[in-house]
């Protein structure tokens, strides 16, 4: 069994399954994966994105605003306390600092990434964690800001060993994407071979960012399991043993009880 630690299910092109979610999830439940965390990218989308996943016990949320949202409304630390209180909602994210795509006076993406670490500790729930080309700069302001009382995840993991090591100190799991099966990827296939076994997760950021053989295309929940393969392969472990321990590291992180669904 698998578990995608991080898909944007509101955001798939869902075409191939006949425009129809219900078919989706259907494939998705031949494929062996038992959850999956559905992330919010910002609140004007976020009603429609939980009316879409609310049947489907196997699938939980998180709430927040993406750090390159530059419309829309900007999240208080107390509307993220109310909205993370819904029963579905797990984590607080995606949120962090993104240096690639937003430029100039970025004192604003500091500050929402502060919000976000307010609500998650005064919820006591998971941060789920974007950061590009702002590494130092995450690692101080999740310092300063006491966030390793939650932790949590970073996500679609980017960066080397070093950082990697300074997250782990700070009680954060690292997930690995699709990106971890690119030939360029070194540093990352690098850090999947030395991560310990109880600390880290897989994923797809579904829809963006599939894996090989499916680089360039879009993404699906389904294709998580290259990405085990992969990591199975840097490690000489069976993948059956990546399924396992991603799988337990989850729901440890999450305190949440193994979706009972017939698979």
């Amino acid at each position: 069994m698998l578990i995608d630690s991080h898909c944007h299910l509101d955001r798939i092109d869902l075409e191939p399954y006949q425009n129809d979610f219900g078919c989706f999830m259907q494939a998705v439940k031949n494929s062996q994966i038992e959850h999956l965390l559905c992330i919010a990218i910002d609140l004007e989308a976020y009603p429609a994105m939980l009316d879409l996943v609310a049947n489907y016990a196997q699938i939980s949320v998180s709430v927040g605003v993406h750090p390159n949202v530059q419309e829309g409304k900007e999240p208080s630390v107390e509307e993220l306390i109310v909205l993370g209180q819904a029963g579905k909602v797990i984590a607080i994210g995606e949120t962090g600092l993104d240096y690639f795509r937003s430029t100039g006076d970025l004192q604003w993406q500091h500050q929402r990434f502060r919000n976000h670490i307010h609500a998650a500790k005064a919820l006591n729930k998971p941060l789920i964690i974007h950061t590009r080309e702002a590494k130092q700069d995450t690692l101080r302001i999740l310092a300063e800001e006491g966030a390793d009382a939650v932790g949590g995840i970073i996500h679609c993991f980017t960066e080397d060993w070093e950082f990697a090591q300074k997250a782990l100190d700070m009680n954060f799991y690292i997930s690995f994407s699709g990106i971890v099966t690119f030939n360029n990827a070194k540093d990352i296939k690098d850090v999947a071979k030395k991560v310990p076994f109880d600390r880290f997760l897989v994923e797809t950021d579904s829809p963006y960012l599939a894996p090989v053989p499916f680089r360039g295309r879009p993404n699906y929940p389904i294709y998580v399991r290259y990405v085990a393969e992969h990591i199975a392969e840097l490690r000489g472990s069976p993948v059956s043993t990546i399924a396992e321990k991603s799988t337990e590291n989850f729901y440890r992180l999450f305190n949440i009880q193994p979706t009972e669904i017939d698979l």
